[in-house]
Protein backbone atom coordinates (compact mmCIF):
# COMPACT_ATOMS: atom_id res chain seq x y z
CA UNK A 1 0.00 0.00 0.00
CA UNK A 2 2.86 2.61 0.97
CA UNK A 3 4.28 1.62 -2.23
CA UNK A 4 1.33 2.52 -4.28
CA UNK A 5 1.17 5.91 -2.59
CA UNK A 6 4.95 6.57 -2.62
CA UNK A 7 4.80 5.46 -6.85
CA UNK A 8 1.23 7.93 -7.25
CA UNK A 9 3.07 10.97 -5.93
CA UNK A 10 6.15 10.35 -7.59
CA UNK A 11 4.66 10.04 -10.51
CA UNK A 12 2.34 13.33 -10.07
CA UNK A 13 5.91 15.21 -9.07
CA UNK A 14 7.30 14.27 -11.99
CA UNK A 15 4.13 15.19 -14.33
CA UNK A 16 3.56 18.42 -12.56
CA UNK A 17 8.06 19.12 -13.08
CA UNK A 18 7.11 18.52 -17.17
CA UNK A 19 4.24 20.64 -17.57
CA UNK A 20 6.14 23.96 -15.43
CA UNK A 21 9.36 23.35 -17.42
CA UNK A 22 7.37 23.33 -20.53
CA UNK A 23 5.61 27.01 -19.83
CA UNK A 24 7.00 29.85 -21.68
CA UNK A 25 8.10 32.63 -19.04
CA UNK A 26 6.77 35.77 -19.64
CA UNK A 27 8.36 39.41 -17.87
CA UNK A 28 5.72 41.79 -16.15
CA UNK A 29 5.81 44.87 -14.18
CA UNK A 30 5.41 44.60 -10.60
CA UNK A 31 2.73 46.96 -8.88
CA UNK A 32 5.22 48.36 -6.45
CA UNK A 33 7.44 49.94 -9.63
CA UNK A 34 4.48 51.01 -11.35
CA UNK A 35 3.26 52.86 -8.35
CA UNK A 36 6.85 54.51 -7.91
CA UNK A 37 6.76 55.31 -11.28
CA UNK A 38 3.18 57.44 -11.27
CA UNK A 39 4.08 58.62 -8.03
CA UNK A 40 7.49 59.96 -9.80
CA UNK A 41 5.59 61.47 -13.17
CA UNK A 42 2.92 63.07 -10.76
CA UNK A 43 5.55 64.74 -9.02
CA UNK A 44 7.41 66.05 -12.35
CA UNK A 45 3.85 67.53 -13.63
CA UNK A 46 3.12 69.16 -9.73
CA UNK A 47 6.17 70.59 -9.42
CA UNK A 48 5.94 71.98 -12.82
CA UNK A 49 2.82 73.78 -11.89
CA UNK A 50 0.57 71.26 -13.60
CA UNK A 51 -2.60 69.12 -12.28
CA UNK A 52 -2.45 65.88 -13.74
CA UNK A 53 -3.71 62.04 -13.78
CA UNK A 54 -1.01 58.92 -14.57
CA UNK A 55 -2.07 55.77 -15.30
CA UNK A 56 0.20 52.22 -15.74
CA UNK A 57 -0.84 49.36 -17.30
CA UNK A 58 0.21 46.32 -18.16
CA UNK A 59 1.24 44.73 -21.55
CA UNK A 60 -2.48 43.77 -21.91
CA UNK A 61 -3.33 47.36 -21.67
CA UNK A 62 -5.34 46.66 -17.69
CA UNK A 63 -4.68 49.09 -15.23
CA UNK A 64 -1.69 48.14 -12.92
CA UNK A 65 -1.90 52.06 -11.00
CA UNK A 66 -3.40 55.01 -11.20
CA UNK A 67 -3.27 58.55 -9.42
CA UNK A 68 -5.14 61.85 -9.72
CA UNK A 69 -3.90 65.49 -8.40
CA UNK A 70 -7.22 66.89 -6.42
CA UNK A 71 -7.49 69.64 -8.41
CA UNK A 72 -6.92 67.72 -12.09
CA UNK A 73 -10.02 67.80 -14.07
CA UNK A 74 -12.10 64.50 -13.78
CA UNK A 75 -10.96 63.95 -17.75
CA UNK A 76 -7.89 63.51 -16.73
CA UNK A 77 -8.73 60.01 -15.60
CA UNK A 78 -9.81 58.24 -18.57
CA UNK A 79 -7.13 60.52 -20.65
CA UNK A 80 -4.25 59.29 -18.90
CA UNK A 81 -5.52 55.71 -18.82
CA UNK A 82 -6.00 56.20 -22.86
CA UNK A 83 -2.73 57.27 -23.40
CA UNK A 84 -1.13 54.47 -21.41
CA UNK A 85 -3.04 52.00 -23.16
CA UNK A 86 -2.72 53.61 -26.72
CA UNK A 87 1.02 52.99 -25.76
CA UNK A 88 1.33 49.53 -24.26
CA UNK A 89 -1.13 48.56 -27.25
CA UNK A 90 0.40 49.55 -30.22
CA UNK A 91 4.29 49.92 -28.66
CA UNK A 92 5.01 53.30 -29.70
CA UNK A 93 4.03 56.63 -28.07
CA UNK A 94 0.75 58.07 -28.55
CA UNK A 95 1.86 60.94 -30.14
CA UNK A 96 3.79 59.60 -32.39
CA UNK A 97 0.61 57.67 -33.65
CA UNK A 98 -1.54 60.79 -33.15
CA UNK A 99 1.56 62.76 -35.68
CA UNK A 100 1.08 59.63 -38.13
CA UNK A 101 -2.34 60.19 -38.23
CA UNK A 102 -2.36 63.43 -39.06
CA UNK A 103 -0.20 63.23 -41.52
CA UNK A 104 -1.81 60.19 -43.08
CA UNK A 105 -5.69 61.05 -43.30
CA UNK A 106 -6.76 57.71 -44.49
CA UNK A 107 -5.69 56.20 -41.37
CA UNK A 108 -8.08 57.85 -39.52
CA UNK A 109 -10.20 54.90 -39.33
CA UNK A 110 -7.26 53.99 -36.52
CA UNK A 111 -9.00 56.65 -34.04
CA UNK A 112 -12.04 54.10 -34.14
CA UNK A 113 -10.60 50.50 -33.46
CA UNK A 114 -10.77 50.26 -30.27
CA UNK A 115 -12.53 52.66 -27.79
CA UNK A 116 -9.75 52.83 -25.22
CA UNK A 117 -7.42 54.52 -27.45
CA UNK A 118 -6.69 57.73 -26.87
CA UNK A 119 -4.65 59.43 -29.80
CA UNK A 120 -3.22 62.44 -27.86
CA UNK A 121 0.51 62.64 -26.89
CA UNK A 122 1.14 62.01 -23.87
CA UNK A 123 1.84 58.40 -23.43
CA UNK A 124 4.56 55.98 -23.74
CA UNK A 125 5.57 52.18 -23.80
CA UNK A 126 6.89 50.81 -20.83
CA UNK A 127 9.87 48.59 -23.00
CA UNK A 128 12.57 46.73 -20.35
CA UNK A 129 15.05 44.42 -21.55
CA UNK A 130 13.54 44.85 -24.96
CA UNK A 131 10.29 44.04 -23.42
CA UNK A 132 7.22 45.77 -23.88
CA UNK A 133 5.69 45.18 -20.04
CA UNK A 134 3.40 48.17 -20.29
CA UNK A 135 2.07 51.73 -20.94
CA UNK A 136 2.31 55.01 -18.96
CA UNK A 137 0.10 57.94 -19.93
CA UNK A 138 -0.37 61.37 -18.40
CA UNK A 139 -3.53 63.89 -18.59
CA UNK A 140 -4.17 67.52 -17.94
CA UNK A 141 -0.92 69.19 -19.06
CA UNK A 142 -0.97 72.26 -20.99
CA UNK A 143 0.42 70.55 -23.77
CA UNK A 144 0.90 66.69 -24.87
CA UNK A 145 4.60 67.43 -24.98
CA UNK A 146 3.68 68.66 -21.30
CA UNK A 147 2.33 65.39 -20.49
CA UNK A 148 4.90 63.36 -22.32
CA UNK A 149 7.93 64.78 -20.07
CA UNK A 150 6.02 63.98 -17.15
CA UNK A 151 5.53 59.88 -18.19
CA UNK A 152 9.14 59.83 -19.11
CA UNK A 153 10.23 61.23 -15.88
CA UNK A 154 8.17 57.69 -14.33
CA UNK A 155 9.58 55.64 -17.35
CA UNK A 156 13.05 56.80 -16.42
CA UNK A 157 12.49 55.86 -12.84
CA UNK A 158 11.33 52.17 -14.37
CA UNK A 159 14.30 51.61 -16.86
CA UNK A 160 17.20 53.19 -14.69
CA UNK A 161 19.99 55.36 -15.29
CA UNK A 162 21.13 55.26 -19.43
CA UNK A 163 24.42 53.78 -19.79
Amino acid sequence: MFKNIAFAALTLLAINNLHASTLPKQSYLPLELAQKAVNAALKKCSDDGFNVSVAIVDRSGVLLSQSRHPMAGPHTINSSFGKAFTSASVGEPSGKLADMIGGKPFLEGLRDMDERLVILGGGLPIVVNDVRVGGIGVGGAPGAHLDEACAKEGLDLLQGPAD
